[in-house]
């Protein structure tokens, strides 16, 4: 009775507040008129390229054009999105990335599309009318997303648990109000929850407390695949779109009129084979988003720098963490940030965080702030949940661009609303902004850039355009798949849901496995639907290295470091047919990609778990039976074992496994890199284990099997069991 009234309190007090500071019947049908005008546009714009042109035909392309009306220079979502916008206006259009399409921030966001309920609050508690106009056009943006490619995006519930009685009108007016503000685009209304109900949809929540819940809805999308989506769409369009590509210097030429110094193209180099060639333009536009600044120096070395930059950390966690469908919110963490604890992938996603940091090509996650999510995690998970260091599959840490004033230190502060400004040798740059307006910004680029150069086009025709992948899709499509090829129930979703109607062609190409089920497609890895026709596919999508293909084109990097190097081997063979590489080219693309996960993915991370440094908090009596189990296998006192100790053990209770596989096991914990485990590192191992650092160890569980199994003379289990970093 006490939560019905408090609802109905709540309902007065939220009405009467919403009422009185928005008239947002207006705006929605101003929005809604809008909405249709640009339909209709969209749906006249009909692709001048049914086959995709390769990496080399676009290299060419870029060669071979006098000059373009439009080049853009960066491959993230607001780079392709630009190409994109001005490729379907009818300009000839020409992009550059310096890496992979996707390779920066824009792989390694919260994977939401939403409009920020947080700006929200800040706009209502402060009255700034742009924050507000910012998360307007940002739920209008994200009702586009989930239009225009609906196999790589869709509605994700998110609970919002309430655990003071007072909180409950405070954030239901706010969630509310964030539905109103979507207008006709809400994606599902907002509800309330009884505690029971709330933990019987997430029941790992902390029951101690817990008044009720509030849940509202966002969209969730795959990132990196959402960008070489719209990247892939624009090449489709005609836009010579390249990565590996890199912008070296502006190219300037005096006007006519007025002898002034303007950009008229780029000095450039394929990173691949080393060739420099100029790239001539009407209009330059910078879309580099972190680099922004290092572009405008090209222009401008006296240039104010526009851009502060944020680092947002991201965890991934097992899946058992969350349920399928129901995200977590966390709006006010012990030092005020957001945390979201949101399914994606059939894993666990936690974060962010947001801090300032210096500008690199290859953010690293720092343990301080693992461990800061994962104690906002614990806060909010019950008791009954044991929340492991070690069951951190993966890190990462994405850097946003956000626009601000040079001198302002505070980046919670800042809005992630955009700007574009154009220098005075005519650069367009856009800056700022977020991941679910990058059409919205797109379109203002473009526009700025028609009206500052002269160039024929009409207005955007973006709005309701479908992206790669989506024009066929449907919900059922992965059933045909099944029954058409023959394909696993679980893959052929995969497929559906990456590729969308291009699924059929990835699944063409599918190897037979040689088994009664299923009948094509052979995993890169056994517990994730990843099979190796995708890589043969990556390649036709330009991909270019090992790296693109286990974070990009696949998300293997960011789902499971450690599933994503056992499956490296494989993908560089396969990618070294496609593209031609010697042996030599072959261990260059192994190491790079090891040193990505290693450094970039959360892999280093866990090896600090078990460094030299590391205590040993284990009890004696611990001690000495881990010693015993040791010595089980270190039968001459050596004081390590090698592959060789273990296959004799393994021999004696008639067990076998291959070669490459102990090799890996042992690799996992041999921290000196010298083919040998050190009864030192054995037992810091076991130790980190019964702390919680390290989970899923495979040498753990082997030995431990032996010598359970040299009495009983059972199987001994040596899957990986999806271990944390």
């Amino acid at each position: 009775m006490a939560f019905r009234k408090a609802v109905k309190g709540t309902a007065l007090i939220g009405g009467g507040a919403i009422a009185t500071v928005f008239g947002l019947s207006q705006f929605s049908q101003y929005r809604n008129k809008h909405g249709a005008l640009v339909q209709v546009q969209a749906a006249e714009v009909v692709p001048v390229k049914n086959h995709l042109p390769t990496r080399e035909e676009q290299i060419l392309a870029l060669q071979t054009n006098s000059e373009f009306d439009v080049l853009v220079i960066g491959g993230g979502a607001t780079g392709c999105g630009c190409a994109l916008d001005a490729a379907t206006r009818g300009l000839k259009t020409a992009l550059l990335e310096r890496y992979d399409f996707s390779s920066g921030t824009s792989s390694r966001s919260t994977k939401l599309i939403h409009g920020g309920v947080r700006y929200l609050q800040k706009a209502i508690m402060k009255l700034d009318f742009e924050q507000y106009r910012m998360v307007k056009e940002a739920l209008e943006e994200r009702a586009h997303l989930l239009q225009s490619a609906p196999h790589l995006s869709a509605p994700l519930p998110i609970m919002l648990p309430i655990y003071k009685w007072w909180q409950l009108p405070y954030y239901w007016i706010g969630i509310k109000l964030y539905d109103l503000v979507a207008g006709s685009q809400c994606l599902k209304s907002s509800y309330v929850l009884t505690k029971s109900r709330a933990l019987e949809l997430f029941p790992m929540l902390r029951k101690d407390k817990l008044v009720g819940a509030i849940v509202y809805y966002d969209g969730q999308h795959n990132d990196a695949r959402m960008n070489l989506a719209i990247a892939l769409t624009a090449a489709r369009y005609g836009a010579a779109t390249a990565n590996y590509t890199e912008v070296r210097r502006l190219l300037k030429s005096p006007d006519p009129a007025s002898g002034k110094q303007r950009v008229c193209g780029v000095r450039c180099r394929d990173v691949l084979t080393g060739k420099e060639f100029d790239v001539k333009a009407k209009c330059v536009i910078n879309a580099t988003g972190p680099f922004t600044d290092s572009v405008r120096k090209m222009d401008d070395e006296e240039v104010p720098n526009i851009c502060q930059p944020s680092a947002g950390v991201h965890i991934v966690m097992p899946g058992y963490y969350s349920p399928d469908n129901m995200g977590l919110l966390d709006p006010a963490t012990s030092d005020g940030r957001v945390i979201f604890f949101l399914p994606w992938e059939k894993m666990t996603i936690a974060g962010t965080t947001d801090s300032p940091t210096d500008v690199t090509s290859h953010p690293i996650p720092t343990e301080e702030d693992i461990n800061f999510i994962l104690s906002e995690v614990r806060n909010y998970l019950g008791t009954d949940v044991e929340v492991r260091r070690g069951d951190v599959l993966a890190a990462w840490s994405g850097i946003r661009p956000l626009v601000t004033d040079p001198n302002s230190k505070d980046t919670q502060s800042i809005s992630r609303s955009h700007i574009v400004t154009i220098s005075d040798s005519g650069l367009v740059t856009i800056a700022g902004g977020k991941w679910t307006t990058y059409r919205a910004m797109a379109r203002d680029t473009i526009d700025a850039a028609i009206q500052e150069h002269n160039l024929k086009a009409g207005s955007s025709k973006t709005m309701g355009l479908q992206l790669e992948g989506a024009q066929d899709w449907s919900p059922t499509l992965y059933i045909r798949l099944v029954q058409d090829y023959g394909l696993e129930s679980e893959v052929a979703q995969h497929l559906a849901s990456t590729y969308g109607g291009k699924a059929f062609e990835v699944a063409k190409i599918a190897q037979v496995t040689g088994k009664r089920w299923p009948i094509v497609g052979k995993r890169l890895v056994s517990e994730f639907p990843y099979i190796e026709a995708e890589v043969v596919y990556g390649v036709r999508e330009y991909a270019r290295t090992a790296v693109d293909m286990i974070s990009r084109r696949t998300r293997l990097a960011f789902l499971n470091v450690q599933a994503a190097e056992e499956a490296l081997p494989r993908i560089v063979d396969i990618m070294g047919k496609e593209l031609n590489w010697c042996e030599q080219k072959k261990k260059e693309e192994l190491e790079t990609a090891r040193k990505f996960l290693y450094y970039e993915m959360g892999y280093k991370v866990k090896t600090d778990q078990l460094t030299d440094s590391s205590e040993i908090s284990l009890i004696p009596s611990d001690i000495e039976r881990y010693k015993k189990r040791f010595h089980m296998f270190d039968k001459d006192k050596k004081g390590f074992i090698t592959i060789l100790d273990v296959q004799r053990v393994l021999k004696s209770i008639s067990v076998q496994i291959a070669e490459n596989t102990l090799h890996e096991i042992l690799n996992e914990v041999d921290l000196n890199k010298n083919g040998q485990v050190e009864l030192n590192e054995f037992l810091k191992l076991m130790s980190a284990i019964q702390k919680g650092h390290v989970s899923g160890s495979r040498l753990a569980t082997l030995m431990k099997s032996a010598e359970e199994n040299l009495r009983r003379r059972a199987a001994i289990p040596v899957d990986r069991s999806g271990g944390g970093v």
